[in-house]
């Protein structure tokens, strides 16, 4: 059921916790392969990588299948899509992975009719269980507007991606924060971005951040699971 503006919004901000416990921080989604080369070596290097991930990877895959989802789009297709896009192997099972324990989560926490349906698909076999459409159905339930869950999805995103790359470069905290306040701006021209895309657009991804992630898997010492 769909209930006030503060009930969605304080759902969403714990539905977007770096604290919710779906394995993100166990993934490095590429980067780690440009911290091994040399080239992520700082604040500057990283928020570069960043930046480029959110407005293109994630417009393209994860961004724009929310809002297909939003728009009435078949789940189960959308699921196939981005089993097919993604096509590095570690990234594939990332985004299936954290899907999992959100669609676990999910159903404990902000149980819905809807998310129920996709639960069923997964474990039926008939769907992968992707964390991107997870995040959206369960939004969709409470009734965020498709915007705001499109920022929220995004900035998530960035802010567990900077935490590692705290840990892994090493960054200091506050450098962390000021790549989190560059990111505000690669978030907004992200959100902005995704209505203006087709499904044609899908897995439109730049060919280096999906080498850097196949590269991954074959790294001989690494921190992250992908």
């Amino acid at each position: 059921m769909q209930g006030t503006r503060t009930d969605y919004q304080l759902a969403l901000q714990q539905l977007t916790d770096s604290a919710l416990p779906t394995g993100a921080f166990a993934h490095s989604l590429g980067f780690e392969t440009y911290i091994d080369r040399g080239v992520v070596r700082d604040e500057l290097t990283f928020s570069t990588w960043l930046t480029v991930f959110v407005r293109h990877q994630l417009v393209y895959t994860d961004g724009l299948a929310v809002r297909l989802l939003y728009e009435g789009g078949d789940i189960g297709v959308l699921d196939g899509m981005l089993t097919g896009c993604l096509l590095a192997k570690e990234g594939r099972e990332a985004s299936i992975k954290m899907g999992g324990r959100l669609l676990d989560i999910g159903t404990e926490v902000f149980r819905s009719p809807e998310l129920d349906a996709y639960r069923s698909l997964v474990r039926e076999d008939r769907a992968a269980g992707h964390q991107p459409l997870a995040f959206a159905v369960v939004a969709r339930s409470l009734g965020v507007p498709l915007r705001e869950a499109l920022a929220a999805y995004f900035f998530a995103t960035a802010t567990s991606l900077t935490q590692n790359a705290v840990r892994a470069i090493p960054l200091g905290q506050n450098a962390g924060q000021r790549v989190l306040r560059h990111a505000h701006d690669a978030v907004a021209a992200a959100v902005d971005a995704v209505p203006h895309l087709g499904w044609d657009d899908f897995g439109a991804v730049i060919p280096g951040l999906e080498i850097s992630q196949m590269q991954h898997e074959r790294q001989r010492a690494r921190m992250f699971m992908s």
